[in-house]
């Protein structure tokens, strides 16, 4: 037989206060039940442990060495409940984040910052990807959380983060340059560069829409998977374009953004309704107090 971790605890307070009554008084139990205990810890292990006199209760040489062992296992075990408490409030793990690359520069490092602040133990691994391998990454369990854009598809949870302005992006020297504002009918008669359909349709969709209540079609004459693309067709005057405002972050010459009256943006974390992992709610509860507090657009 092993002796289980009450023995251990009792035989450890017995050393400690020299003293069965002390010691019974310390562990909150009666006095035969201790001894009743430390005499078959004893049997169990086929040796003395303490030696009882006149002058009190003192550990044998045996009991001696066992001592420094019994406190190892307890502090051991101690170790292994509060790694597993602080697992279960989601403060223990590993999860894996996907951002959307428009997102990336100002979006990965408060959020990481974040978590090693408030959540030193968690460990993150972090990837910049497109749409359709983050949403297909969420639904098939290759990501635990993703910072994206809508829209998406059912079957996932959301939360916003953030909300700002979509912008006109045009060459430094265009004539509405200077602008503070501009409805996008304005920019009817230009020629635009846009992202490819086939990035992600739902989101071509929206372009759609908005383009269709601005009364035109835009004159698409090159098309672009990147931002980084799309910013620098601008800059070399190939056509104009829409993002969000945070892209402002890629490029700072060559282009002007302009916020385009009563178009906005948000910026989502986003989820698999599926994923119960505590650390994933420690997370999420940490990033959503920090968006609160914090202009994300701006804190990259």
């Amino acid at each position: 037989m092993t002796p289980d971790l009450r023995q251990l605890r009792y035989f450890v307070a017995v050393a400690e206060e020299s003293s069965y009554t002390r010691a019974a008084e310390r562990l909150m139990i009666s006095q035969q039940s201790l001894s009743q205990q430390i005499s078959l810890l004893e049997r169990m292990l086929g040796v003395k442990l303490f030696d009882r006199g006149t002058r009190g209760t003192s550990v044998t040489p045996v009991g001696a060495l066992f001592l420094p062992e019994a406190r190892a296992v307890l502090d051991r075990a101690d170790e292994a409940i509060d790694v597993v408490a602080r697992a279960a409030r989601g403060e223990i793990g590993t999860l894996r984040l996907a951002f959307l690359a428009t997102t990336t520069n100002h979006l990965l490092p408060p959020v990481v910052r974040a978590v090693r602040q408030r959540l030193p133990s968690l460990t993150l691994s972090t990837e910049e990807t497109t749409i359709a391998p983050l949403v297909d990454g969420l639904l098939k369990g290759r990501y635990d959380v993703a910072f994206t854009r809508p829209p998406l598809v059912d079957g996932l949870k959301t939360r916003t983060l953030v909300v700002e302005p979509v912008c006109a992006v045009l060459p430094e020297d265009h004539p509405l340059a200077g602008r503070t504002e501009l409805a996008l009918g304005e920019l009817a008669d230009e020629r635009w560069v846009l992202t490819p359909r086939s990035s992600w349709e739902p989101w071509h969709q929206a372009f759609d829409s908005s383009f269709r209540t601005a009364g035109f079609t835009p004159d698409v004459v090159h098309r672009d998977a990147s931002v980084q693309g799309l910013l620098g067709l601008v800059a070399a005057g190939v056509g104009v374009t829409r993002l969000a405002r945070s892209a402002s972050s890629l490029r700072r010459t060559g282009v002007v953004f302009v916020p385009l009256t009563g178009e906005f943006a948000p910026t989502e974390m986003v989820w698999a309704p599926g994923n119960t992992s505590p650390a994933l709610s420690g997370l999420l509860r940490v990033v959503t107090e920090m968006a609160a507090s914090t202009d994300l657009t701006e804190s990259g």
